[in-house]
This record gives C-alpha cells, structure tokens and sequence, in this order.
C-alpha cells in the first residue's frame, strides 16, 4: 500500500504558506509546517487538524542549527520527504538611505538563505523519494517599487537559486518557482495579524484577469508542480499574477 506524500511547507503557518498547507491536506499529504511564529504554528495546526496529518515543528529557516534540528524531527516523525515548498519569506520596505546592513541581511537571511539551507539539508531525502522542490519567489523579481531592494534582491537571488538547484539534483529531484503578483493574505493571517481587507472595484478591474489573486491560485500551482503531471517540468519559473507583469500601464 502506498504512504501518503509527505510535504514540508517552510512558512506555512500563515499566508500563502497556509493556502498551500491546506491545499496539499486536502490532497491527502501529510504535511510538517516549518515556521518561527510559535504561536501562529500553533494556531495554524489546530485550525488545519481536522482536514489531515499536519504537524509543526519551529524553526527559524535562516539558522542553520535550526534547519538541522527541524529536519532531524522530520526523519523522526515522518522518515522520508517527497515535497519541500520554500515559502517563508519576510518583508521590509525602507528607504535605501534608512534601511540598514543588519535588517538587509535579515530579510536575504530568511528570503534566500533560508531556502538554500532546507534544500542543501532535503535534498539527500527527497532524492530518494525522486521528490520535489517549490520555490514561492516574486513578480519582485523582475519589477520594483521604491524602497524594495533587499526583498527585489532576495527574490531575484530564488529565483536564479532555483535553476541552479534544478541542475544540480536533476533527474532526482525536479525545482521549480512560483512568481506571485498581488495575493490577498488578510483571510490567511494568525491572531493579531488577522485583518480582512476590503479592495476597490479598481483593485480588481487593474489585473487582467479581473480579480487580486487569492492563496488558493498559488497553492493549486504548487500542487501541480509537486505532481507527476508536471514531470517534464523543471528549473522554471511560473509567473501567478492576474497578467500584471504582461500588462503595459502608461500614466
């Protein structure tokens, strides 16, 4: 009898990291939330019990003791890895003269690092499971506002970090990135982070496609890529945005 998949989602306590935890219990994963918000994991594991086997183990992904400790609780608990989302990802938008050395090191420690070191340390797993690696990278990457340098930076190093890694673990284990554009998280936030927002008919009416984006749009992307059907799928980036990225806006 087959096991049921077993995924880890880095972030997944809240946010898109959420939508993607959930989507993957749904589709009968077990599923280990790796996440340095103790009380949002907490949370996010009573919320999500009901639905499947979801465990959360803490861990700050941008410290490499912790990465090795959570991965060591994962072979305990589950043995094998047949999914790492790379998800979590900080934010924080400051000038370039007011931001400083130790908040950009910051935002690229948990941004860039952090998915480097849980796939250095998963891949011996997840090449053995022949598994799979999700990166959730920006439309950052390619575009930027003002005062985003370390988060643009971070997110255009995901995803020349990921066809990297989809060289370098190929054939074993497939890598690929999703690009998010403008994802509603207010249905997907913890405690006091909860805050449904409200958004003008322009919001929507801007994209393409008519709509913001919802955690459910990314989630069912990685589902994809984490599927056989995308087999023949590897080291690409797939852009989630409503079309705002194709789209020419002239003031």
């Amino acid at each position: 009898m087959k096991h049921s998949p077993t995924a880890v989602v880095t972030g997944g306590a809240q946010g898109i990291g959420l939508g993607i935890a959930r989507r993957l219990l749904d589709s009968e994963y077990q599923v280990f939330i790796w996440d340095k918000d103790f009380d949002a994991g907490q949370e996010a594991v009573s919320m999500l019990a009901t639905i499947g086997d979801v465990q959360f183990i803490p861990c700050d992904i941008s410290k490499e003791e912790q990465v090795l400790d959570a991965l060591a609780q994962l072979k305990s608990l589950a043995g094998g890895l047949d999914l790492l989302v790379n998800n979590a990802g900080v934010a924080n938008f400051k000038s370039l003269d007011d931001m400083t050395l130790d908040e950009w090191n910051a935002v690229i420690g948990t941004n860039l690092t952090g998915p480097f070191l849980c796939s250095k340390y998963c891949a011996p797993l997840l090449r053995e499971s022949q598994g799979a690696i999700v990166n959730i990278c920006s439309t950052r990457a390619h575009m930027s506002e003002p005062g985003t340098e370390a988060y643009s930076a971070s997110k255009g190093g995901v995803l020349a970090l990921t066809h990297a890694l989809a060289i370098s673990l190929g054939p074993e284990v497939r890598v690929n990135c999703i690009s998010p554009g403008w994802i509603d998280l207010s249905t997907q936030k913890q405690g006091i982070d909860r805050n449904i927002e409200t958004h003008s008919d322009a919001d929507h009416a801007q994209h393409p496609v008519g709509r913001i984006g919802t955690p459910e749009d990314i989630a069912e992307m990685t589902l994809f890529l984490a599927s056989e059907k995308a087999g023949f799928i590897t080291g690409q980036e797939i852009i989630v945005d409503g079309g705002m990225t194709r789209k020419m806006i002239y003031i």
